[in-house]
C-alpha cells in the first residue's frame, strides 16, 4: 500500500526525470507542468502530493472526482493549504458537462463541437472560466477519443465562439507500446499539429502540448510536451487503491 512517504520520494523522482529530459532537449524543467493523475486513488493520497508540492492532479471519471474534489479541497482548506488545479483528462459526455465545469479547472478532452458548446454553456452558468485542450486522436484507434487531425482546424475554429471556455492547446494518448521510443513519431505530429495552426482563427492561446504519460513522458518532453499525465510513478499502481 502506497504511503504518504512514498508519495514525497515518487514526487521527487518523477521531477528528476523531468528535469534531465528536460535538459536533454534544452529546454527548462520550469517549462513542463506535471500533472498528477489521482484515479481510484482515496483523498489522503491526494492531500499527501499536494503538501509535497504537486500544483496540478487529474482525474478521470465524473462520479468519483464529484465526492473526492470536495473531500480534499476540504482538507486543504482546513489545514491553510492552496487548493490544487484539477484537470478532467477521461472521455467525457455531454450529460456529464455540468459536473466538470463546476468542478474542474482544465478540461483536456475537448473532441468535438457539440461537446465544447455544452461545457460553453455550463460554465456560463457556473460563472467559471476553463481552459481546454482538444484531444487529438493520432492512432485511428475507435476506442479512443479525440477528433481527427484532418477535422481538427475546423474544431478549433469553432471555438474561436466560446467566450468561457480558452482553447490553450492539444492533447494525444498515443496507442499502448512495449517501448516508450515508439511513440515519439506520434508526439513529433501533435508539436507540428500545434504549430501548423498558429495564427489560424482560435489559436490566439494555442501553446500547450499534453502528451506523455508514466511509460514515455521523458520521450514526450524531448518532443516538445509542455503538460505531461503521470499517474503510476507518483500514486502507485492502480491495485493500491
Amino acid at each position: 500500500m502506497t504511503s504518504n512517504c512514498d508519495i514525497e520520494s515518487r514526487l521527487a523522482a518523477v521531477r528528476e526525470r523531468i528535469a534531465a529530459a528536460a535538459a536533454r532537449a534544452g529546454r527548462k524543467a520550469e517549462e513542463i507542468t506535471l500533472v498528477g493523475v489521482a484515479k481510484r486513488k482515496p483523498p489522503e493520497l491526494i492531500v499527501a502530493a499536494v503538501r509535497a508540492g504537486l500544483r496540478d492532479l487529474a482525474e478521470n471519471y465524473v462520479q468519483e472526482a464529484s465526492a473526492k474534489i470536495p473531500a480534499v479541497t476540504a482538507e486543504l482548506e482546513g489545514a491553510g493549504l492552496a487548493v490544487p488545479r484539477w484537470h478532467f483528462v477521461g472521455q467525457l459526455q455531454r450529460n456529464k458537462a455540468r459536473y466538470v465545469a463546476r468542478l474542474f479547472d482544465v478540461v483536456a478532452c475537448v473532441d468535438r463541437e457539440s461537446l465544447g458548446a455544452e461545457l460553453e454553456r455550463r460554465a456560463e452558468l457556473e460563472d467559471r472560466q476553463l481552459d481546454a485542450l482538444l484531444q487529438v486522436n493520432l492512432s485511428g484507434e475507435a476506442q479512443k477519443g479525440g477528433v481527427e487531425p484532418g477535422a481538427l482546424a475546423a474544431l478549433l475554429e469553432a471555438s474561436a465562439r466560446w467566450s468561457r471556455l480558452r482553447v490553450v492547446g492539444l492533447m494525444s494518448v498515443p496507442a499502448a507500446t512495449a517501448d516508450p521510443e515508439d511513440s515519439r513519431p506520434a508526439f513529433a505530429q501533435l508539436r507540428e499539429l500545434r504549430d501548423g495552426l498558429r495564427g489560424k482563427p482560435g489559436a490566439e492561446h494555442l501553446s500547450e502540448l499534453s502528451m506523455g504519460m508514466t511509460g514515455d513522458f521523458e520521450i514526450a518532453i524531448e518532443e516538445g510536451a509542455t503538460i505531461v499525465r503521470v499517474g503510476t510513478a507518483i500514486f502507485g499502481p492502480r491495485s493500491d487503491a
